[in-house]
């Protein structure tokens, strides 16, 4: 029987042309490269390698044999790694932190999925504005994060972004078929002072600045105000999906949306866990149609 270490040796001798060269990239001793190939010699009965001048090369049946090696050596590597990914994901952990609404819609049925593909996996949750949730991926405390934009993308101190979906913009109020023209009058309810930006910006692109009577930052609440006739506000499809109050009329404002994304910091490949969740919550974005 073939032994991995010695044809990982006539591999390396095969592809740096030398003993020398070989034992530097294996970090072997010269003498311990000899050994070996006298060794794969005598296992074979074959002459794998000849003298020429101060060097040696390799026989026809020591390269016929190395190429194959080469080859081994690459599939026996491959194994190992896909073994330890695998082993990986038996004890793993997924810090995950995301806005409200991706928590509610999103993360339960990936979390599902990933619970029973990988029961031993640990789904860690926190709710977080983007702004905060960026900060944990950075200082290390959350391992990935879905974060909404209203803007294109831009690169942040090594936060990688990945594109999960759309999210249109819809208008709350209590009949069908409205504008935010058609609101240029009537009391709006906004969040909070940090998170108004977008309905101020949506209703100045319709020509007018809204009149805030009342500010929540909680869906619940605004919705009941709509349902209540104290007035009107806008909102996104993920947040309508994890509440919708009876009462209250959404009409989708054409052209204007969030883009939602995955976003991890560091250099890939990620963790075999984070991996793993993130499979599971692209599976869970295909399905919402």
């Amino acid at each position: 029987m073939l032994d991995i270490v010695r044809l990982r040796v006539l591999a390396a001798v095969a592809a740096h042309g030398s003993v020398t060269e070989a034992a530097k990239a294996l970090h072997y001793s010269q003498p311990s490269i000899s050994h070996h190939l006298a060794r794969l010699e005598a296992a074979t009965g074959a002459k794998l390698i000849q003298r020429a001048g101060r060097g040696i090369r390799l026989t026809p049946e020591g390269e016929l044999l190395a190429r194959r090696a080469a080859e081994i050596v690459a599939r026996v590597d491959a194994a190992g790694a896909e073994l330890a990914a695998q082993l990986g994901l038996q004890t793993g952990r997924v810090r995950l932190t995301a806005f409200s609404s991706a928590l509610s819609v999103l993360v339960p049925p990936a979390a599902m999925a990933l619970s029973r593909s990988y029961p031993n996996i640990e789904l860690h949750l926190a709710d977080a504005h983007p702004t905060v949730a960026l900060r944990r991926l950075r200082d290390g405390s959350a391992d990935l994060a879905i974060v909404h934009r209203y803007d294109d993308v831009v690169p942040d101190d090594g936060v990688r972004y990945s594109y999960l979906l759309d999210d249109p913009m819809y208008l709350l109020s209590r009949h069908p078929g409205q504008t935010l023209a058609d609101h240029r009058d009537s009391a709006w309810i906004a969040g909070c002072e940090n998170c108004r930006g977008e309905l101020l910006r949506f209703c100045e692109a319709a020509g007018f600045s809204p009149r805030i009577t009342y500010s929540s930052d909680d869906i619940v609440v605004e919705q009941a105000f709509v349902a209540a006739g104290l007035g009107v506000t806008t909102m996104p499809g993920l947040a309508l999906r994890s509440h919708h109050a009876d009462g209250v009329v959404a009409s989708e404002l054409a052209g204007f949306r969030r883009r939602i994304y995955l976003a991890t910091f560091g250099e890939p490949p990620d963790p075999p866990a984070t991996a793993a969740f993130i499979t599971a919550l692209r599976t869970t974005v295909s399905a919402l149609g």
